[in-house]
């Protein structure tokens, strides 16, 4: 743990706060110095892609090689990655990109879905004169079953949007199984995933996914601002799309990227390396990749086992009866993540006051972004407390002191 947290910048201090707990990671999480470090290394350099120079060849090949590394990472054997301004962005162009281009039909997701896929189907289903399907989630579970998307899938759906796991209620969604239920219907489909959320939380797998698109913002996976990374199948590739005419075939990039965009993602690629060194005896690098999945998996889940059931003598969550849990307190879909209210207290109100306890949470309220999950439970708000793997137990432990503190004050 040690060694982790020595790799990310301002692990237990904010730059202008000072010290305090950083338990915002949905919100974007810590950042690895290696990225802040090439970050000042690409910026610094003058030279741009496609010139015969040294320094130019030097940028093709770090792009090169991050595109290679992305795709090892995703487990994707075909179709290519990219980058965009954002996760959303990408995700409105694959998005619009299959609306448009494929027969009269419907476009189907579900409402537990964040508005940058949603906001997207909707809009270009309304464009494209298709009718637009929400699948609904279970409110108890947080999450979405493939038998509810079997409920709603015809042969006439054209588009599909599945989010791995909800930035509100933390709980994954299983998209393979969504997917064979899917393609047992409407066996061409189009079928899109916003990974935005699950990124960071334990494994990917696009191979085994059967989809079309997957999107990424590395900002919540330990790189930065700026850019988000799409990957997209070959049949989505070969779909008429925004490009320059008579330019390279395939290529779904507008204009010239931040070669550091691609090289700290390298260095993200690098880190999850480096963690599955320490949990398989394996020199493979995907079998390294995967190790450090299952491992930050497990650690983060046992992060939020202390959170809700406590730890040495402090009592969990589920312990205060002052307390309610979204999604059910024992869910095994949780990743890295709690979604809490205490009856009484304002939730902004919480989050103020953790603050002045030196603990960093947010909160979620019933708007664009989380009324489609807060507005069926009743609630105006909640208050997102977001785990990572470089979380420590003794960090919970504080974090429950503190809620002890404030109930009991009441």
């Amino acid at each position: 743990m040690d060694q982790i947290r020595d790799r990310f910048a301002y692990v237990d201090t904010c730059p202008v706060q000072g010290e305090r707990i950083f338990f915002e990671n949905a919100g974007g999480a810590l950042t690895l110095k290696s990225v802040v470090e090439l970050s000042a290394h690409y910026a610094a350099i003058p030279d741009n892609q496609g010139r015969d120079n040294d320094g130019s060849r030097a940028l093709v090949d770090a792009i090169s090689k991050a595109k290679a590394d992305a795709m090892l990472f995703l487990n994707a054997s075909s179709g290519q990655v990219f980058v965009g301004e954002s996760g959303t962005e990408l995700l409105f162009r694959m998005i619009s990109n299959a609306v448009l281009e494929t027969p009269d039909g419907d476009v189907i997701g579900s409402t537990l879905e964040h508005p940058a896929s949603r906001s997207a189907a909707q809009r270009w289903a309304k464009v494209a004169g298709k009718r637009y399907i929400a699948v609904p989630h279970d409110d108890e579970t947080g999450s979405v079953s493939a038998e509810a998307y079997a409920e709603l899938v015809t042969p006439e759906t054209r588009v599909a949007t599945i989010i791995h796991t909800s930035p509100v209620t933390g709980m994954g969604v299983d998209v393979a199984s969504i997917v064979q239920t899917i393609r047992a219907v409407s066996p061409d489909c189009y079928i899109i995933v916003d990974g935005i959320q699950h990124a960071a939380h334990g494994g990917l797998d696009v191979d085994h996914y059967d989809i079309d698109g997957y999107a990424i913002s590395p900002y919540k996976m330990f790189s930065r601002h700026g850019y988000g990374i799409a990957w997209i199948s070959d049949r989505l590739t070969k779909l008429p799309h925004d490009c320059l005419i008579d330019g390279p075939e395939g290529n779904w990039e507008l204009g010239t990227r931040d070669t550091g965009s691609y090289a700290t993602f390298s260095a993200v690629v690098d880190y999850f390396e480096w963690v599955g060194e320490h949990f398989t005896e394996s020199k493979d690098r995907r079998d390294k990749i995967v190790a450090a999945g299952k491992a930050i998996h497990a650690h983060e889940k046992s992060l939020t086992d202390a959170m809700l059931f406590g730890t040495g003598n402090l009592k969990g969550l589920a312990d205060f009866d002052e307390v309610s849990i979204i999604g059910g307190v024992d869910n095994p879909r949780r990743e890295g993540l709690v979604a809490m209210n205490i009856s009484g207290t304002d939730a902004g109100a919480l989050v103020e006051a953790l603050n002045v306890r030196g603990i960093r949470v947010h909160i979620r309220k019933a708007d664009h972004y989380s009324g489609n999950i807060l507005n069926p439970l009743g609630l105006p708000s909640c208050v997102r407390v977001s785990m990572c793997h470089y979380n420590s137990e003794q960090e919970v432990a504080r974090f429950l002191e503190a809620i002890r503190d404030i109930i009991a004050a009441g």
